[in-house]
């Protein structure tokens, strides 16, 4: 049985204030965009739902693409913007061994630090990857979930801040990563792609495109 999941593309409306305040607070955006699942999800919502994000920025327009198992944009704020949904089934389904593909994620390249071994009963904190370090850590995390990257370009991506009660914020360093790769391994593709690369997940990291391409 085909793994259900739907994308939606939508093309945000500048002029709303909601999506103004959203642009400015990643966890508000969150919130905003698990509008779109159904309620009742128990106590990690996000996960039971499937729903990653990514942004997409141009010069004339932003884009968010959202993918859950279940998706309803009518749940969104009024006037948010213009949104088309589209059945992931069929590129499950065309996934397989050996196929050329174009891919697309933002990740937040990080690694928890090592500490003395007299400290093994506490955790080291989060450390970022830049440079070459993160380009490593993408092509690891690519064939671990099933792809054999040929060519990557990182590209910056404006570092977004959580929120909660307990602390004033932790920022999340964010890098787009684009080429083509071949699939080596459809499960675990179909896995990374429905349950996203990474961490800082619920702030617009993790969400991984895939489109055909010609064979290299």
């Amino acid at each position: 049985m085909s793994p259900r999941a739907a994308i939606a593309r939508i093309r945000l409306n500048p002029h709303s204030r909601a999506v103004q305040r959203d642009l400015r607070d990643a966890t508000q955006m969150h919130r905003t965009l698990m509008r779109m699942a159904p309620d009742g999800l128990g106590d990690s919502p996000r996960q039971a739902a499937g729903l990653l994000y990514r942004l997409d920025e141009t010069d004339t327009a932003s884009t968010l693409l959202v993918q859950a198992a279940t998706l309803e944009p009518a749940r969104l704020p009024s006037e948010y913007g213009h949104a088309t949904v589209k059945d992931l089934t069929p590129m499950f389904n065309a996934l397989k061994e050996g196929i050329p593909v174009r891919y697309r994620v933002v990740v937040n390249p990080a690694k928890r630090e090592r500490l003395p071994l007299e400290m093994k009963n506490k955790r080291g904190k989060i450390v970022p990857l830049i440079g070459p370090a993160a380009d490593q850590w993408w092509a690891r995390r690519a064939a671990e979930a099933g792809l054999h990257v040929h060519s990557l370009a990182p590209t910056p991506v404006t570092a977004v801040r959580s929120r909660t009660k307990d602390a004033p914020g932790v920022q999340h360093n964010l890098l787009r990563y684009g080429g083509t790769a071949t699939v080596t391994d459809p499960e675990a593709l179909t896995h990374a792609v429905l349950t996203g690369i990474g961490r800082a997940k619920p702030y617009g990291a993790g969400l991984l495109s895939l489109a055909p391409a010609s064979a290299p």
